[in-house]
């Protein structure tokens, strides 16, 4: 009886981890969004692709630019959900006038369906 039950609750809990998942991908890119355009008004742009996300945490060592003032982060630039860093890309590919910004899904590679889908800062 007990293993009936399991094959149908457990499909349901584990959908509800993935949509967790995507909704935490998606408000952190928006976090990290934010500080990138904090970054950008004090900087005059955003931080090149070498200096990456970790330029909102620490003052770039490449072409460090003169007008960083502190931390644009309360704490270091998280993983993803899925422990997989973000993937950053300035001037964006999509994006030429900013960034491009995105995590790679479960799978941690480009594309994919489901829990394997890309979450990116322009869908």
């Amino acid at each position: 009886m007990i293993a009936i039950l399991a094959t149908f609750v457990a499909p349901s809990i584990f959908r509800n981890v993935g949509d967790a998942r995507v909704a935490t991908a998606k408000t952190q890119i928006e976090a990290l969004g934010t500080a990138l355009d904090a970054y950008r008004l004090d900087n005059g742009n955003y931080p090149a692709t070498a200096q990456g996300l970790g330029a909102l945490w620490q003052r770039p060592a490449i072409d460090p630019p003169a007008n960083w003032r502190s931390a644009y982060l309360r704490k270091p630039v998280p993983k993803d959900p899925w422990g997989q860093d973000y993937g950053y890309v300035a001037p964006g590919r999509v994006n030429p006038q900013s960034y491009d910004l995105m995590s790679f899904g479960a799978d941690g590679v480009v594309g994919g369906v489901g829990d394997n889908a890309d979450i990116t800062s322009w869908k």
